[in-house]
C-alpha cells in the first residue's frame, strides 16, 4: 500500500506542462514536491498565492508565506500574492486547469464529501465548493479506507456533499480509479496490491477490464 507521499508522487504524473493547478489541504499539498523540474507549472492557493514551490527546508520557513492549509511554503521566481476576491475570481472564471483535493468520501457518480462531519467542529467550508463547481478536471487524493477499515469509496456518500458529479479520478493508497458514467473503473493498482484486495476494500462496484497494471512512478 502507498504512503501519502507516494499518492502525491503518483498524482504528480497527472500534471502537464503549462498547467495552472490548485492544491487542496492534506495529501494534495505534497504534489508540488514531485513535479518534474522540466515542467512549467503554476501552483495556485485560494488564500491568494500563484507560483508556489515545494515546502521549505527546516530552518528556512517564513511564517508569512503560507498556503490555504496554513503550512509554510516557498515561492518560485515570478510568484505573486493577491487578495481572496482576486483568487476566487481566477477559480470561478475557470483559469485553473487542474484541481487536486482531499476527500472523506467519493461516490461512484463523482460526488465528493470533504468539508464537514456532522456533530464535529469545523472551521468552514473553505474554497472547496467553489473549486468543485468551477474546475474542469478534479482529481481526489485520499485514503481508500478509514481507520476502522471501512471503505471511503462508496455507492453513495453518507456525509454532507461538497460537490455533485464532479470528480474525474481518485488516487488512493490502493488504486487509481476513474469515475465513468457506469461507475468506478479500476485503472491501476498499487505495487504489490491485488485486485481482490481492492475489491474487498471498496463498497462501490468496480469496473474491471483485463489485467490491471501496477502504478508506475
Amino acid at each position: 500500500m502507498l504512503s501519502k507521499e507516494d499518492i502525491a508522487r503518483r498524482i504528480s504524473k497527472e500534471v502537464k506542462d503549462g498547467y495552472y493547478v490548485n492544491l487542496g489541504i492534506g495529501i494534495p499539498t505534497l504534489v508540488a514536491n514531485y513535479v518534474p523540474e522540466n515542467l512549467s507549472v503554476e501552483f495556485q492557493s485560494e488564500n491568494g498565492v500563484l507560483g508556489m514551490g515545494p515546502f521549505p527546508y527546516e530552518g528556512e520557513e517564513d511564517a508569512d508565506i503560507i498556503n490555504a492549509g496554513k503550512q509554510t511554503i516557498t515561492i518560485l521566481p515570478g510568484g505573486s500574492f493577491f487578495d481572496s476576491a482576486f483568487s476566487f475570481g481566477m477559480i470561478r472564471s475557470k483559469k485553473v486547469d487542474l484541481t487536486i483535493l482531499g476527500a472523506m468520501e467519493v461516490s461512484e457518480n463523482g460526488d465528493i464529501a470533504n468539508w464537514k462531519i456532522p456533530g464535529k467542529m469545523v472551521k468552514g467550508m473553505g474554497g472547496a465548493m467553489d473549486l468543485v463547481a468551477s474546475a474542469e478536471n478534479i482529481i481526489v487524493a485520499m485514503m481508500h479506507v478509514n481507520k476502522a477499515g471501512e471503505s471511503k469509496i462508496l455507492k453513495k456518500c453518507t456525509l454532507p456533499l461538497t460537490g455533485v458529479n464532479c470528480v474525474k479520478r481518485v488516487v488512493t493508497e490502493l488504486a487509481v480509479l476513474d469515475v465513468t458514467p457506469q461507475g468506478f473503473k479500476l485503472v491501476e493498482r498499487a505495487p504489490g496490491v491485488s485486485v481482490e484486495h481492492i475489491i474487498k476494500s471498496t463498497e462501490a462496484e468496480l469496473i474491471i477490464e483485463g489485467d490491471i497494471p501496477e502504478m508506475q512512478f
